[in-house]
C-alpha cells in the first residue's frame, strides 16, 4: 500500500505513528534515497509532490560530501584542461593550489557561503596581496562555482560577492603621535605628512 510508479516515490505508515515518504535523487556521488515525514498521509503526500516537482525542475541540490577542494580538482581536470590555453589552465591551477585549497579546500561544497569567500578576500588583502591578485583568486573560484550551479550541485554561487577595489583610496589616519612635541622636529612638511598618512584598501 502507498506504492507509486517507478521513480515517483512511496508513502507508508510508520510503526511509531505518523507517515513517511521516500524518493530518489541523484547526487554528485551516487543515487541517494531521501525521506520525508509528516503527521498525516495528506501532509506527506503534499511534501512528496513538491519534492518530486523540484527534482524534475532541477531544483534539488545535493553535492553530497563533496568538498570545495575535491570539486575544484575535478573542475580543473574536466572543464578547464584542454578547453583553454595551457597558460590559462596553469594560472587557475596555481591560484587553486596556493590560495583556495589551503583556505577553503576542506569546506563542503554545499556548505560554502558568501561569508567564507569574503573572509578569504579579506585574509589575502590583510596579508598584503595586491587587489588585482585577489580578484584573480575570486575569479577562479567564481568560474568553478558557476559550473557547480550549472551541474545542479548547489543553488547559488557563493563567490558572487563584491570584488576588491583595484584603486584603493588614500586615507589620512592621524595616529597618536604628537609631532609638535616630538624632538627632533620633522625636517619638512612632507616628512610630517608621511608619518601621518598611509595607504589603505577599503573593506570588502
Amino acid at each position: 500500500m502507498g506504492r507509486r510508479g517507478n521513480g515517483e516515490g512511496s508513502i507508508t505508515r510508520r510503526k511509531s505513528g505518523g507517515w513517511c515518504a521516500q524518493y530518489v535523487v541523484y547526487s554528485s556521488e551516487r543515487r541517494k534515497r531521501k525521506t520525508l515525514y509528516g503527521k498525516t498521509r495528506q501532509e506527506v503526500a503534499a511534501k512528496l509532490s513538491k519534492a518530486l516537482a523540484d527534482r524534475e525542475g532541477g531544483l534539488t541540490f545535493d553535492a553530497g560530501s563533496l568538498t570545495v577542494g575535491e570539486y575544484l580538482t575535478r573542475w580543473l581536470m574536466d572543464s578547464v584542461r584542454g578547453t583553454v590555453r595551457a597558460s590559462t589552465y596553469e594560472r587557475h591551477e596555481q591560484v587553486f593550489r596556493r590560495h583556495i585549497q589551503p583556505a577553503l579546500g576542506r569546506v563542503k561544497l554545499k556548505s560554502l557561503t558568501p561569508a567564507h569567500v569574503r573572509g578569504l578576500i579579506s585574509e589575502k588583502l590583510d596579508h598584503g596581496l595586491a587587489p588585482a591578485t585577489v580578484r584573480k583568486i575570486q575569479s577562479t573560484l567564481h568560474k568553478a562555482l558557476s559550473q557547480a550551479v550549472s551541474d545542479g550541485l548547489i543553488p547559488r554561487n557563493a563567490a558572487d560577492v563584491k570584488a576588491p577595489d583595484l584603486h584603493p583610496k588614500r586615507c589620512v589616519h592621524y595616529r597618536k603621535v604628537r609631532l609638535a612635541c616630538s624632538w627632533p622636529p620633522p625636517e619638512s612638511p612632507e616628512t610630517a605628512l608621511s608619518v601621518c598618512t598611509c595607504w589603505r584598501s577599503p573593506q570588502v
